[in-house]
């Protein structure tokens, strides 16, 4: 199946905006949804609709087959160890907060290290903020190279025996760096630290196995892996989750409640208070199965090849200052000369064609940049040559409009 028949598998691409057919070139921010996840959706409201875990009838069984089913997808789509290794979550951003809280807080103390990188999104970055301010941790960095990619001589440098969390974006949202992460695991494990990983933009896009990466934890969101927005994963190695406190209390993730002290369930129902995300889960659950009928492989080399391609492209367009090493995943952020990239993505909108401008919630990155902001094209499994070949016309186009802006 090429990008052109998988394109007709999403309704929403099939209209025109601004009187041009749409070319969509944000799915580093949210992907689009196959009809076969809108209707598993769907059919679980319409058929299956009850809360997890509680009822005996017979709504209630069947949602909560759809619901641990899923999670037995998630566990095998990134070949997890156990199925109780996958906590549903609301997204990366809950799932990176659940880990700063509940396990840097516990194991971190003064004079500790959580060492990060200056590319990371704001969700793998406050976070670690916050927990170094509450334990007396020292926040440390990993610096970057000329072209936006880290040394591991300088990993080895940075991490010490007094480092206990090291937390690193798999791929970067802004540069398209596809970060060492195995190799960097296995530094931090040398020095006695656990390894995160924020797979928000690595998930979608390539096979991922967490037992190969030996990462401690690994967070995803489903929104931008054609699943529906509201539902993220954690895994966490077994052994570390049995000994983390949850961050949230109250109905299903308890064991025992007395009027003064209440234990937990086991993992990872302890995380999951409350009602937790059925529906959200069922359409991440119908999105692996769309993404794996495809194959991450092809999806991964078909995302190479237009990357190559749209590096090629845009780099033909004087003016243009594109960010990040040549060797990347499928993203390309650049500015047009003086152009505000507010401007440029207005412009291109009235072309219908969707991209996004600002810092990207990456405002230490924009500042390492020089740049208070970017616009970014980002590709997927649905885009195809002529999105790219639209996207420099417009961009062409949009040079002209402002040309007094290009030097």
């Amino acid at each position: 199946m090429n990008s052109a028949q998988i394109r007709k598998l999403f309704p929403i691409l099939d209209q025109e905006v601004n009187g041009h057919p749409l070319v969509y070139l944000d799915s580093a921010a949210s992907s689009q949804k196959p009809i076969s996840v809108i209707e598993a959706v769907k059919q679980y409201y319409e058929h299956d609709n009850a809360n997890v875990h509680r009822g005996v009838h017979t709504l209630g069984s069947r949602a909560t087959d759809a619901y641990e089913g899923a999670r037995e997808k998630v566990a095998r789509f990134i070949n997890a160890k156990r199925t109780e290794e996958i906590i549903f979550t609301r997204g990366t951003t809950t799932a990176l907060n659940l880990v700063a809280s509940s396990y840097a807080r516990l194991n971190c103390q003064e004079g500790d290290e959580i060492v990060i990188t200056p590319m990371e999104h704001h969700s793998n970055l406050i976070p670690w903020q916050q927990a170094a301010k509450a334990t007396g941790a020292t926040l440390k960095y990993i610096p970057l190279q000329p072209d936006g990619t880290i040394l591991l001589s300088d990993v080895e440098q940075i991490i010490t025996d007094r480092t206990k969390v090291v937390s690193m974006t798999y791929v970067s949202n802004v540069l398209g760096v596809v970060n060492p992460v195995k190799q960097v695991a296995e530094i931090a494990h040398r020095h006695g630290a656990v390894m995160v990983v924020d797979g928000a933009q690595s998930t979608p896009h390539m096979k991922v196995d967490v037992q190969d990466l030996d990462c401690d934890f690994y967070a995803f969101s489903g929104h931008k892996m054609c699943g529906p927005t509201g539902i993220g994963v954690l895994y966490g190695k077994k052994s570390l989750l049995n000994n983390m406190e949850p961050i949230e209390f109250g109905g299903e993730m308890i064991d025992e409640v007395g009027l003064y002290e209440s234990t937990w369930k086991e993992i990872p129902y302890r995380f999951e208070g409350g009602t937790p995300i059925i529906a959200g889960a069922v359409g991440l659950g119908a999105a692996i199965d769309f993404l794996e009928e495809i194959g991450m492989d092809e999806i991964e080399r078909h995302e190479h090849q237009l990357t190559a391609y749209a590096m090629e492209r845009l780099s033909e367009i004087e003016g243009i200052t594109i960010y990040g090493p040549q060797k990347r995943a499928g993203l390309v952020t650049f500015n047009l000369g003086d152009v505000h990239p507010h401007d440029v993505a207005t412009v291109l909108d009235a072309q219908g064609i969707a991209i996004r401008a600002g810092h990207h919630c990456c405002q230490p990155l924009m500042r390492w940049l020089e740049a208070s902001s970017t616009a970014r094209a980002s590709l997927y499994l649905y885009n195809t040559e002529e999105d790219v070949d639209r996207l420099v016309k417009g961009l062409i186009q949009t040079k002209e409009y402002f040309g007094y802006a290009i030097g």
